[in-house]
């Protein structure tokens, strides 16, 4: 079936989502359409807004309304651990968790090859630069355990491993191949419990 081109338009920008299919994105688009003039235009302020406003942070590139972001300046967390993941959706998983009580650092994506991502392509210099401050003790390497993931764990640990610090890596409590950002609190919260030294 055809739409006319202004909706076909809505759906072509649903569609461009992560996750969203089709027919999904044809749900969505005739939701909106269907809305009230009030409520989209709420909607779409709150979207606009959120660009506007939110920044990424300066020290663990995490995204806030702040920067430094409210984790890095919040006094009762414990400096000395930091949890690298692979991105922002990772952190709000964590601290979904409520298990975690350290800082973090957004490595931005993982080594992929076939996707043309190299290490140059992480936020990997202002990690060293964290580390070279001498304050940190450990490091909780804590990617998704697939192959990209364990590649990057692999290249991290040989870094890290030259630093002053304790490495560890969360447990395997997430299956091979999920990801952080969609594993129940329990397990998330155990493999950050169950992790173990790198050696």
């Amino acid at each position: 079936m055809e739409f006319s081109p202004s909706i076909e338009k809505v759906i072509e920008g649903f569609a461009k989502l992560p996750g969203i299919g089709k027919k999904t994105a044809e749900r969505l688009a005739f939701h909106i359409i269907q809305e009230n003039n009030k409520e989209v235009q709420t909607f779409l302020n709150a979207i606009v807004e959120a660009k506007k406003s939110l920044k990424v942070c300066s020290k663990c590139f995490n995204i806030s309304d702040t920067d430094p972001c409210y984790i890095c300046e919040d006094e009762k967390r414990n400096k000395e651990v930091l949890c690298i993941v692979e991105g922002v959706r990772d952190v709000i998983a964590f601290e979904n968790s409520d298990t975690y009580n350290g800082l973090y650092h957004v490595l931005g994506g993982k080594i992929d090859p076939l996707n043309g991502v190299t290490i140059e392509d992480l936020n990997l210099k202002s990690l060293i630069k964290r580390l070279d401050e001498k304050i940190i003790k450990e490091v909780i390497i804590a990617l998704n355990p697939d192959l990209e993931g364990e590649t990057t764990t692999l290249y991290l640990t040989k870094i890290l491993k030259q630093k002053d610090v304790r490495v560890s890596k969360i447990a395997s409590g997430i299956p091979m191949g999920g990801n952080i950002e969609f594993t129940d609190m329990a397990t998330l919260g155990r493999s950050l419990e169950g992790r173990r030294e790198i050696e």
